[in-house]
């Protein structure tokens, strides 16, 4: 045989060779990856798994929870300001002194009481004694909307001067509801009867006037005020005071002057809203 087609076969069987002891080493490196895990291990992997799945499962919940419970403390809070009337916007705390006999911080607080805004200053001491919690509250300082009226100052300097929160927040409450309520009584009127009644100050007023078109000259002024004494007691007080041309007034005197005295009558027998209703129904008709 040629010895060079002899040499081209010996190459080619050494290729071969080295081709399959490639191939052989691959192999094995591969059946020794396939069994690096061993069983134990794979089960270890499985139940890891397991288990971040359900912690995953387990935070959704406690997420869902928290959401179902915000909803409820949303709820919650809904209610009592819509009970209350009281809505607080912002609160500050300061630690001024803290000793073994209590803690004396001072507080800023403003919110709503229905539509009155109103602004609190204290200083608050907390004293612990045989287990039993006390707190003397001082150096209070109250700012709040419709202060020019004088009894609510009074109230207020009153209040300041006691110290006592429990005071201001229940007679406050009382006060701003019969604002409120003397604001929606006079939008009712005022938007059932556009001719006669009017509103010079506006709703935050304290008066309105009744007029009938057909009768120049003549008004009825329907005065409501809210007294709130020093003791932080609310009585709506509420009057008739009549406008009538002189020539009128000389002509029909005695039955004039019994109007207001009317008027007063009827706020004790049917209430603030009937009894403004009779009277502008009375006045429209012109009797």
């Amino acid at each position: 045989m040629d010895e060079g087609i002899f040499q081209a076969y010996e190459d080619e069987i050494q290729a071969l060779e080295e081709e399959i002891r490639l191939l052989t080493e691959k192999y094995e490196d591969m059946q020794q990856e396939s069994t690096f895990f061993s069983d134990e291990e794979i089960l270890k992997s499985i139940n890891s798994f397991q288990r971040a799945t359900q912690g995953e499962t387990k935070e959704h919940a406690s997420l869902s929870n928290l959401k179902a419970q915000l909803e409820s403390l949303e709820a919650d809070l809904s209610f009592l300001i819509e009970l209350t009337g009281f809505n607080f916007i912002s609160h500050s705390k300061k630690t001024v002194e803290k000793t073994q006999n209590g803690t004396l911080q001072k507080h800023r607080l403003s919110g709503k009481c229905h539509s009155l805004s109103f602004q609190l200053e204290f200083q608050l001491l907390e004293m612990e004694n045989n287990e039993e919690v006390s707190a003397v509250v001082s150096d209070l300082s109250i700012i709040m909307e419709s202060t020019e009226d004088s009894n609510v100052s009074k109230f207020l300097s009153r209040t300041e001067e006691r110290g006592d929160l429990l005071t201001f927040f229940r007679s406050i409450s009382t006060y701003a509801e019969w604002y409120e309520h003397r604001k929606h009584t006079f939008l009712h009127f005022k938007a059932k009867y556009p001719e006669i009644v009017s509103l010079p100050e506006g709703l935050l007023g304290d008066f309105m006037i009744l007029r009938n078109p057909k009768v120049s000259g003549f008004e009825l002024m329907i005065v409501w005020k809210i007294h709130l004494d020093e003791e932080g007691i609310t009585t709506p007080v509420l009057d008739l005071l009549p406008k009538i041309p002189k020539q009128v007034l000389e002509q029909r005197m005695s039955s004039v002057e019994s109007i207001p005295g009317k008027f007063r009558s009827a706020l004790r027998l049917f209430g603030i809203e009937a009894a403004i209703e009779n009277l502008i129904k009375v006045l429209g008709s012109g009797k």
